[in-house]
């Protein structure tokens, strides 16, 4: 490897690990106002939970990896519902693990990318969070779900390679308050849904039967985890 090789090597390599100046403190409120706005609101919450199930399935899938479950396939629907297939026991603690980690996996993403964000590494948040959705691709079996997470993961590289340190940074942390804050709603809509009799088997219902547990504990446990995150989060975005 000659000289012009290694330089730009290691150039790649400072500029993916190292660390960048935090953005002003408008710019990380400004962010969390924006992501508000995709969430609250209904139309757009209709639009925007797209991504939330992305992350959803996305912990599904890799859970199911690193407990030695093999992943099958993912789907995401235009009704931003999806579906994860894996084989292996239909018992134990692999699975229950699988099921848990749908509804936490997005507050955890966002509490992930908050600790990275609060360390100042925006780039390498944004070079991970699009490996990461092109090794989902890869999983896709769906022509929705794979114009979903294609058109996702083109965002995160057309931030990362064309724009500036500012837009990056409001970027990266425009995405990581959309997971804390989106994380939030969707344990809340399926309980919601299930007191009117639907959603019969939920994730929750499926953990309840794994486990014993009731469904409602289980819910205790997304909600905890959703609004743990976020107050964690929060507090590292705003560095309170």
């Amino acid at each position: 490897m000659d000289s012009t090789a290694i330089t730009s090597f290691s150039a790649l390599w400072d500029e993916v690990f190292g660390s960048q100046p935090d953005p002003d403190l408008w710019v990380v409120i400004a962010t969390m106002v924006a992501a508000l706005a995709v969430v609250v609101p209904h139309r757009l919450w209709r639009l925007s939970r797209n991504a939330i199930t992305i992350a959803h399935e996305g912990g599904h899938g890799l859970v199911a990896l690193l407990t030695g479950r093999t992943l099958t396939g993912i789907r995401l629907h235009s009704d931003t519902s999806g579906l994860t297939v894996s084989r292996g026991k239909p018992h134990g603690l692999g699975m229950i693990l699988t099921a848990a980690a749908g509804y936490t996996a997005p507050p955890l993403l966002g509490l992930g990318g908050a600790a990275l964000l609060g360390a100042g590494h925006i780039t390498l948040l944004l070079w991970l969070s699009t490996v990461l959705l092109i090794a989902m691709l890869v999983m896709i079996r769906n022509a929705y779900g794979a114009l979903t997470v294609i058109l996702s993961g083109a965002a995160f590289l057309l931030v990362s390679w064309l724009t500036g340190p500012q837009v990056q940074a409001a970027f990266a942390y425009a995405v990581v308050w959309f997971l804390l804050l989106g994380g939030v709603r969707p344990a809340f809509e399926l309980q919601a849904k299930r007191a009117r009799g639907g959603a019969g088997d939920s994730d929750a219902d499926q953990l309840a039967r794994l486990t014993h547990v009731p469904a409602g504990l289980w819910f205790f446990l997304f909600h905890l985890v959703s609004l743990c995150s976020l107050i964690g989060g929060g507090r590292w975005l705003l560095e309170l």
